[in-house]
């Protein structure tokens, strides 16, 4: 690590933008407000508070080292565990693996969300020694790295998916699932039995990619009535492997249960129906649904409302139901039954892919085909930074 003449508020400054920006960019990289080219934008300012940080040289290594001291978050460790894999230094990494284990699975998060963002070049000489290791967490690391650059490690996986320790396990399951490792099948289908709920969905996801519905849709239909944290999830899963006519009478069901009409709700864009949009417009104007629906609206089309006036924080126009709001932006009902009427929605707007789009569609065609491997739906589309 060189040293270098730096301005210190300045170097400051990289290490607090780029904790700030990775939390954006986690934030938004499934969701349904940001495309390709939005999380581009963001990746391109997190890049250069990174590039910032590395070109002080020990300067940024203390300034996000010290800054993690101050505020050890999921972000700070990010900003750390990228520029120790970055230079590739063993002992930095050692570091950020240390910092790591305070924050447990936020922690682990945070290091894999680094490693995702280090080219294979230099991962490749700490890869195998995570995974050799005895230490559970380096394992876990050693499986992100697999799974975010989509690397088969051949028959070592058998064995990672029989790992004593959970964590170990239900990674080693989720990248069999995803490189359609149908020889890990048994180790897959152990999984359903899993320790946590967590684990046995992880399972239940890797099941349906191997084209075993069958065996996952009782443990999802558990985690959906038993697993409120977990529920959204596992309804998106249920309803992607299941034909559409039975989906929307197993959906019905879960609509006429009270804890569940909300996920319901938000789960009915999923079939692609734009028939339900005069349903949907009326629960637009539930205080309780108007979220929920908002979201189903945003599955039903490609469009970027951002460049619309459907979705309001406006008490005033939302309606008096909604007097008490908390900045929530929700589907104003009147505006997007006009929308609809006038022209059955988006019919005259550019197509908007947000990156749940793009998920739900590596999802689909995963589940669709018995050999291909889950895509990579995160990848991001960079401009110069004057566009």
């Amino acid at each position: 690590m060189h040293r270098v003449a730096t301005i210190a508020a300045i170097v400051d400054q990289h290490a607090e933008d780029a904790a700030f920006l990775w939390l954006r960019r986690r934030r938004e990289i499934d969701g349904s407000i940001l495309d390709e080219t939005d999380i581009g934008r963001i990746d391109q300012r997190l890049d250069a508070n990174i590039e910032g940080l590395m070109a002080a040289g020990k300067a940024g290594w203390d300034a996000a080292q010290a800054r993690f001291t101050d505020y050890a978050e999921p972000g700070e460790l990010f900003a750390l565990g990228t520029l120790a894999l970055h230079w590739g230094d063993a002992e930095l990494i050692a570091v950020a693996i240390d910092a790591a284990a305070s924050l447990g699975e936020a922690g682990l998060s945070s290091l894999s969300a680094a490693v995702a963002r280090t080219p294979r070049e230099k991962l490749r000489p700490f890869v195998a020694k995570w995974l050799d290791t005895r230490d559970a967490p380096q394992r876990c690391l050693g499986l992100s790295a697999l799974w975010h650059h989509r690397v088969d490690p051949g028959p070592r996986l058998h064995d990672l998916a029989n790992h004593s320790d959970a964590r170990v396990r239900s990674r080693a399951v989720r990248l069999a699932g995803a490189l359609k490792r149908r020889d890990l099948l048994p180790a897959v289908l152990a999984g359903l039995d899993g320790e946590t709920s967590k684990e046995r969905l992880t399972a239940a996801l890797a099941c349906c990619l191997l084209g075993e519905t069958r065996s996952a849709h009782p443990v999802v239909d558990k985690i959906v009535l038993t697993e409120p944290g977990l529920a959204e999830a596992a309804i998106e899963i249920r309803l992607l492997t299941t034909a559409t006519k039975a989906g929307k009478g197993w959906l019905q069901k879960h609509l006429e249960q009270p804890a569940l009409r909300g996920l319901a709700t938000a789960s009915i864009g999923l079939f692609g129906d734009r028939a339900v949009m005069p349903w949907l417009i009326e629960k637009m104007r539930e205080p309780e649904l108007a979220g929920a629906a908002g979201a189903a609206l945003r599955d039903l089309f490609e469009v970027d409302f951002g460049d619309t006036d459907l979705f309001v924080a406006d008490p005033a126009v939302l309606g008096k139901e909604f007097a008490d709001l908390d900045d929530t932006s929700l589907p104003a009902a009147e505006r997007v039954e006009a929308w609809w009427d006038e022209g059955r929605g988006g019919r005259h707007q550019r197509p908007f892919r947000s990156m749940r789009r793009l998920r739900l569609d590596a999802l689909r065609a995963a589940f669709a085909t018995a050999d291909a491997p889950l895509a990579d739906w995160r990848a991001t589309r960079r401009f110069p930074a004057w566009m």
